[in-house]
């Protein structure tokens, strides 16, 4: 489909039932879940283990065919967790799983497929062995790391830092960096003097924008009707 359809009502009832069902079903499974945060499609996100915990005003986005997988599973009695802060946007398909500690700081991007691990899972030697060699995940403030892309046990991923798609990191990336390949190296640095801004400083005034996003909603949907909306989930045509 080129746009949505559906009525203007009933995106609101929509929004208001996946509300309801990550109240109802995820909250339970964090053991923070900050206020703000916005899941789309929560019944693909799944929780196993813990203790895993989520900052304020955070966004998950999941689809039926790239579930989100935040997974503790720890040889440590209990020890293990995974830590992400607010202002977070975690894309379809990212998987963080954790046998030690995986920490996620403020306002970072895990794009589509991103993968975070502590842990090898596997005994280099004895395969049997369940968890393997861990160590800590540490990924900072603003950091941004691109669709596909593979963080490992150890890492720690400086502040304001991009991971280009598809690289595999397995060593510390600096502060300020750009970096990419495989094993992921970096590549430049972006211009200090150049202003940005972070997904905390965008969501600063929350309620403000919610009442901007529902304003170019009911714009774009002012001629929807349910007619039109039916007619196009059953009987489609060109430029639907």
């Amino acid at each position: 489909m080129r746009k949505d359809h559906r009525p203007y009502l009933l995106k609101r009832i929509d929004l208001k039932f996946q509300r309801w069902f990550a109240n109802y079903f995820l909250r339970p499974q964090f053991e923070h879940l900050g206020q703000g945060c916005h899941f789309m499609k929560p019944w693909h996100v799944e929780i196993f283990g813990g203790p895993v915990s989520l900052g304020d005003y955070s966004t998950v986005i999941a689809t039926p065919d790239k579930k989100v997988r935040l997974t503790v599973w720890s040889d440590l009695g209990g020890q293990g967790r995974v830590e992400i802060g607010g202002y977070a946007l975690i894309c379809p398909g990212v998987r963080i799983s954790a046998a030690t500690r995986i920490v996620i700081e403020e306002s970072c991007m895990l794009a589509q497929g991103v993968f975070v691990t502590d842990s090898d899972w596997h005994g280099v030697y004895d395969r049997g062995l369940a968890i393997g060699n861990t160590a800590p995940v540490v990924i900072e403030k603003n950091s941004w790391i691109g669709d596909s892309a593979i963080v490992c046990k150890g890492v720690r991923i400086g502040e304001n830092s991009i991971i280009g798609a598809g690289s595999v990191v397995v060593r510390n990336i600096p502060a300020n960096a750009v970096a990419g390949g495989n094993p992921a190296v970096v590549l430049k640095n972006p211009d200090p003097d150049r202003p940005g801004q972070t997904r905390a400083e965008w969501l600063a005034n929350p309620r403000e924008l919610a009442v901007q996003f529902d304003l170019i909603d009911r714009h774009l949907m002012k001629d929807n009707t349910w007619m039109r909306w039916i007619r196009s989930l059953i009987r489609p045509r060109g430029g639907d």
